[in-house]
């Protein structure tokens, strides 16, 4: 009796999981060269959460060690300098601007990290993208000397250790990727190989 109830429910939920994934990705959508999302009726769903479109995974390298302002009136003050890097996803893909951008980071007194982040972007079709976006970044205290240590490997598996979210918003002038003037987009972050590697995702 018990087991056939079990497979009752994981048959309900693979229905469930089947059904929720058939209208993903019909209401929103992004299309070359459009000024914003494509927006449809079809599969709309208000209460719904918001879908994630994944756009590119970008692998940042870092000027390190950081720059140390010290203690200021609600934190400690940490500058890291943008060396480099690369940009690669299904919607766009190209090199990080060396040198052009920075990480203005707090360490809040409960020791959480306050993210501020410009750099740009260079597509790999010579488009330039401004980037800014603010994020989070906490650990417990025992896992705090791995989560910061960004030369160690890239490290993907490790990464549950610590909380490390962003939310880049984009300004670029260039007709081919001007939808991203329009979009939200959030990150799932990690650090290793000399910086950040984020995987960003357009919110939908």
């Amino acid at each position: 009796m018990v087991d056939a109830i079990r497979r009752n429910l994981l048959v309900g939920t693979g229905l469930c999981a089947a059904s929720a994934l058939t209208g993903r990705g019909h209401a929103h959508s992004l299309e070359p060269d459009a000024q914003g999302p494509t927006l449809s009726d079809e599969g709309w769903d208000a209460d719904a959460p918001p879908e994630l479109e994944f756009l590119f995974e970008a692998r940042v390298q870092l000027h390190l060690p950081p720059m140390n302002v010290g203690a200021i009136p609600d934190g400690n003050r940490l500058i890291y300098f943008v060396k480099g890097g690369t940009f690669d996803g299904p919607h766009m893909r190209g090199r990080v601007v060396p040198d052009a951008g920075a990480d203005w980071v707090r360490i809040r007194p409960d020791g959480s990290g306050v993210l501020d982040v410009r750099f740009s972007l260079e597509t790999h079709d010579s488009a330039l993208v401004y980037v800014h976006w603010s994020g989070r970044f906490w650990s417990a205290p025992e896992d705090a000397e791995y989560a910061t240590d960004l030369e160690k490997p890239d490290d993907p598996a490790g990464a549950w250790r610590y909380y490390f979210r962003t939310a880049p918003q984009f300004e670029t002038g260039d007709p081919r990727y001007k939808w991203l003037n329009n979009i939200i987009a959030v990150t799932k972050s990690r650090t290793g190989n000399g910086g950040p590697i984020h995987r960003v995702f357009a919110v939908m």
